[in-house]
């Protein structure tokens, strides 16, 4: 972390030693930042935890005593409360910092947990699910925030779409063996890497404390926290359009016509208060909006292909469901993997480069999806969209926090990490339209 804090007072051979000194300072005392596998234990058991139901709903739904489909309200609410709470977590991050961050997500994440655990009844265990869903929320926009490159935000990506991929197998093989409550709370390894991130903020702090120029740089990376009248009404009206957006493929007439409504509500607060909790630089910055919706579109994109392929992996080239679900796994490893080399040379390539193989790559996928027969063909359509998906959320992430200065920088990336996970709410129900089961 390099701070330039004086242009100063330079003779004929340079810089003057007091300047120097001066500018030395904080380079010495400013901590090191966390160690992106930190970030990555921080953030990614939640990917898991997101996609254990998938294959033990009949099982949670007769220990609960109810339909299977009924049941399948515990994934929504895990999706509709990630959606939900990353921006306004990000926002508590810009706000009051990283500190208070990891303690309520830690809690949250601890007492869903709990609740999950203990619960017989469906009504308290959507509510633990939520829970747990706001933790891991909160965990992964401080991960996001301190990741600070597009390489490191690579590994929190790959280990996204990896622990993603397992998540059906894993909590499958937990509830065989123990039970499928303990398949629902595999986050909680997230919490193993709380007490090093912690201990980062608290340094963070301690630098920021005494050194003005360190102050600012810390502001950069989301530890300081930033001081004015929080954004009630911008906050409750972004949580209003999420949820609407969240609902529209579940409900599409009522949720439209809702989310229109909120947007305009929205909008029109934004021009009222252009410092809020939805700051005006930000919707009107072409880099962030570019960066968010072509996330959007890769990610609803993915999910699609996620759910899709297994159906189309048997009615084209009749494979069952055992060969199906292997074939993908090793797909989604695998372009969760190649991610990372993109992301990786991402600083090299250019921003126009980077988008323009994001954009290729998930063309092709979708055009396999749609016309290939052979299985390998439809399993490198998965590949191809997880590479996609992942990608963008390393490389996008980082070119939208880069859109604004850098207080804004945590809800730039709650923003941009609301809009990566609608795509996870629009891309199965997409599926089931297309390829009914």
């Amino acid at each position: 972390m390099t701070t330039t804090t004086a242009t100063g007072t330079t003779g004929a051979t340079g810089t003057t030693p007091t300047t120097k000194t001066r500018n030395e300072a904080p380079e010495r005392s400013a901590p090191a930042p966390v160690p992106v596998l930190w970030l990555a234990l921080l953030a990614t058991p939640v990917a898991a935890a997101a996609n254990a139901p998938v294959l033990i709903l009949p099982d949670m739904a007769a220990s609960l005593g109810v339909s299977t489909s009924t049941a399948a309200w515990l994934v929504a609410a895990f999706a509709w409360a990630m959606a939900v709470s990353v921006p306004l977590l990000a926002g508590l991050l810009r706000r009051r910092g990283l500190a208070p961050v990891l303690r309520l997500s830690g809690a949250l994440l601890l007492g869903g947990t709990l609740l999950v655990a203990v619960s017989p009844w469906l009504p308290a265990t959507l509510l633990g699910r939520a829970a747990q869903a706001a933790g891991g929320a909160g965990l992964v926009a401080a991960a996001m925030s301190l990741a600070g490159s597009a390489r490191r935000m690579g590994v929190i990506s790959a280990g996204f779409g990896m622990l993603g991929a397992s998540g059906p197998l894993l909590g499958a093989q937990l509830s065989h063996t123990v039970s499928w409550r303990l398949a629902l709370s595999v986050s909680l390894v997230s919490l193993l890497a709380v007490p090093a991130v912690s201990r980062y903020a608290t340094a963070q702090a301690a630098t920021t404390a005494t050194t003005a120029t360190a102050t600012a740089t810390a502001a950069t990376a989301t530890a300081t926290p930033q001081i004015g009248r929080f954004d009630a009404p911008g906050a409750a009206l972004l949580t209003v359009l999420a949820t609407t957006l969240v609902l529209l493929p579940h409900a599409p007439a009522v949720a439209a016509g809702s989310a229109a409504l909120a947007a305009v509500l929205l909008t029109l607060h934004v021009r009222r208060r252009p410092d809020g909790f939805v700051p005006a630089a930000l919707v009107r910055s072409p880099l962030f909006l570019g960066s968010a919706l072509l996330a959007l579109a890769l990610s609803t994109s993915y999910f699609t292909l996620l759910f899709a392929v297994p159906r189309l992996l048997s009615d084209r080239a009749g494979w069952d469901v055992t060969t199906a679900g292997t074939g993908q796994l090793v797909a989604l490893l695998t372009g969760s993997a190649l991610s990372w080399l993109l992301a990786a040379a991402s600083a090299r390539m250019g921003r126009r480069a980077v988008r323009t193989v994001l954009v290729a790559i998930g063309t092709l996928a979708a055009v396999l999806a749609v016309f290939a027969s052979w299985g390998p063909l439809l399993l490198v359509a998965t590949l191809g969209g997880v590479f996609g998906a992942t990608g963008a959320n390393a490389v996008l992430s980082v070119q939208a926090a880069s859109s604004v200065p850098g207080p804004q920088r945590p809800t730039a990336i709650g923003l941009f990490a609301l809009c990566y996970q609608l795509g996870g709410a629009f891309g199965p129900a997409i599926a089931t339209a297309l390829v009914p089961g």
